[in-house]
């Protein structure tokens, strides 16, 4: 397994990058007003659409920052790289491409294709 120190490295950056994206996002996921004077009715419908994707993105961020964060404390608690099923040790490969990953190739797998519950 790789050192943990660089998959820090890789969280801390990951954490850094998402908190710029949900300091840019939680703008567009205010309240749209609806204000039939104002704004037509495809500046509204638009309005809207945008707001329930800026919603969806800021949503999707802080999963992805809270699953960031369990893999930061699973690396200080000695358990970071191992699946959460099996107990077998994540590829670091994977790793590498997500550090937040909890499942074992074979285990995310069985999961995908509904051999495993949650």
């Amino acid at each position: 397994m790789d050192d943990n120190n660089s998959y820090l490295e890789l969280i801390d950056q990951r954490l850094g990058a998402l908190q710029s994206q949900l300091d840019d996002v939680t703008g567009g996921a205010a309240t749209v007003e609806l204000d039939q004077s104002r704004v037509g009715r495809l500046s509204r419908m638009e309005a809207l659409q945008a707001q329930a994707m800026h919603t969806e993105s800021l949503a999707r961020a802080k999963r992805q920052l809270i699953a960031l964060q369990h893999a930061k404390r699973r690396i200080q608690n000695d358990e970071f790289g191992l699946c959460l099923r099996c107990d077998e040790d994540i590829a670091s490969a994977r790793l590498q491409l997500d550090p937040s990953v909890t499942l074992c190739i074979t285990c995310a797998e069985k999961k995908e294709r509904g051999c495993l519950a949650g």
